[in-house]
């Protein structure tokens, strides 16, 4: 057996529904209340309590005082990829009702991928990028093209500051429910965060979900050419 990794350890903190439920809602990327993670993964706010106590001392997910409330988060990026990759290979959640079926579909069209925007339009953002030349794809890998600085600037961010962050500036995800890449990595995450800031998408609490608002599809028309209009008539 191998000394060096317990994964069986790790396994079975993911292995429970309601601990895995509450793994998911917090891939949206916000610090969730233990009320509304309770909620989320329908059961009492003792039981959830319970729960959160073994994924944040396995490391999973990390804590916050605020004020009389503790904030749940996924604990690091790492984690959050791990969770990614296992989506991959999970089967279907099987739709009972319409209002599964509603939010099936609103996660595939856009959703939080930990910090970043995932699903149809982080996607299709994510391909317009390359088609602009604003990042390039080469070898597996994201690089800056040769209008990324300019074009990234055009909204406010700086991508000299991003460059200089442990953190890799580009990155490719593979997308669970498009089986295409979007982007992550610092540069992805601070797009997302300007989208958010300037309300072009809107996300909703202990949800993955994101909105995307009627600025938001203007402006990517307008910036990078995308219908999205047309994207989601056809999907």
């Amino acid at each position: 057996m191998d000394p060096d990794a317990d994964l069986a350890s790790v396994a079975a903190l993911i292995a429970d529904r309601h601990r895995a439920q509450m793994l998911l809602t917090l891939l949206g990327g916000t610090q969730q209340s233990g009320s509304a993670l309770a909620e989320a993964a329908g059961i009492s706010r003792a039981l959830a309590s319970a729960h959160l106590k073994k994924l944040v001392a396995g490391e999973l997910v990390k804590v916050q005082p605020s004020g009389r409330q503790r904030l749940y988060s996924i604990a690091s990026e790492p984690v959050a990829d791990a969770l990614e990759i296992l989506i991959l290979l999970a089967p279907a959640t099987p739709v009972r009702s319409l209002r599964d079926a509603g939010r099936a579909k609103n996660l595939r069209w856009a959703r939080m991928c930990y910090d970043h925007l995932a699903g149809a339009v982080g996607v299709a953002i994510t391909e317009a990028l390359t088609g602009h030349d604003l990042i390039r794809q080469q070898d597996g890998r994201f690089q800056l093209g040769s209008r990324g600085a300019t074009g990234f600037c055009e909204l406010g961010i700086d991508v000299g500051q991003l460059e200089h962050r442990t953190r890799p500036l580009l990155r490719p995800c593979m997308d669970w429910s498009e089986r295409r890449y979007h982007l992550a990595g610092s540069l992805g995450a601070a797009l997302t965060a300007t989208m958010l800031e300037r309300e072009w998408i809107a996300t909703r609490e202990a949800s993955r979900v994101v909105t995307v608002n009627a600025p938001g599809v203007t402006a990517l028309r307008d910036w990078l050419d995308i219908d999205l209009e047309q994207l989601r008539a056809a999907a």
